[in-house]
């Protein structure tokens, strides 16, 4: 699994971005990474290993080599990101949140293709880096986005950062969450709504699937209209959700306590007791007590 979080501010964004990508740490725990783009230094990334410490402890040192009003940044279980490119399309920095279940496939299409792959995690392709290609291969950088979104089998969903601001992309079927966050200041967008509040964001409106958007400290513009289709991750509501986040406008522990009300009502097993293994088995115990009448 995996979270992002991106800004796109009137001031300086280093401090929201440090803060908005740690608070989507309960999602992955092997990579973390950052990325700016200011107009005089370009594009600025770091990437650490979270293996064996915290974000915030890898990231809060080297705070001061970032610079701009726009970065992205993203907690990741597997592959090393943000990867910078630069391509026909101009240069631009790309995290995803991705499950490709038909990576070497794709992987052998592009090579063939003509692509290299250079970011290779733990020896294997790194699925972002392969991401990119695709979206390379577009005549312009939405366009590139629907190749891939078109190509992979699973999921993904992804952040891209450009000197013209953040462009945004939903998975083709809304598999995982993309919120968008407004304040007076200019926008956020994340993995986790529970990023926004402590930041000053509020939460503007979450992407439909495949939706794809461009972000700027002024406005977001509509790039691809999102969807019909929507295939939800059932695991996101009962595990790795945040309980105070919200998807399509639902609060995650609202949801984990009707499902184990529910449950309640309808298990007929004895039950003497209720517990939950925290965090995310808390709700539904608590709402599992409430609908089968038993102590939590």
């Amino acid at each position: 699994m995996g979270g992002f979080f991106g800004c796109v501010l009137r001031k300086d964004c280093v401090t929201d971005l440090f803060y908005g990508t740690d608070y989507n740490s309960h999602l992955g725990t092997k990579r973390g990474g950052m990325a700016t783009y200011d107009p005089e230094k370009g594009f600025v990334r770091s990437i650490h290993s979270l293996e064996n410490s915290y974000f915030r402890t890898k990231f809060e040192s080297n705070l001061s080599r970032f610079a701009g009003n726009a970065g992205i940044g993203i907690i990741s279980d597997n592959d090393s990101q943000p990867i910078v490119v630069n391509s026909h399309l101009g240069k631009f920095a790309i995290v995803t949140v991705a499950k490709i279940a038909n990576i070497e496939d794709l992987e052998k299409e592009q090579l063939e293709h003509g692509a290299h792959f250079a970011e290779l995690s733990s020896g294997k392709t790194n699925p972002t880096e392969l991401v990119a290609t695709f979206i390379t291969r577009g005549k312009d950088i939405q366009s590139g986005i629907r190749i891939a979104q078109e190509k992979i089998k699973g999921s993904c969903s992804m952040l891209l950062l450009t000197p013209e601001g953040i462009i945004a992309a939903r998975d083709r079927l809304g598999r995982t969450p993309v919120i968008i966050g407004i304040k007076d200041d200019g926008y956020a967008v994340t993995s986790e709504s529970s990023s926004l509040p402590n930041l000053g964001y509020r939460e503007l409106r979450d992407l439909g699937p495949g939706e794809v958007v461009r972000i700027t400290a002024d406005k977001v513009e509509q790039l691809v209209p999102p969807g019909t289709d929507m295939q939800v991750c059932s695991f996101l509501w009962v595990y790795y959700g945040f309980p105070v986040s919200s998807y399509e406008g639902k609060n995650v522990e609202d949801v984990r306590f009707n499902s184990g009300m529910l449950m309640g009502h309808k298990d007929e097993t004895e039950v003497d007791c209720v517990c939950g293994i925290p965090d995310s088995g808390v709700g539904m115990a608590l709402g599992y007590a409430e609908g089968k009448g038993v102590p939590y």
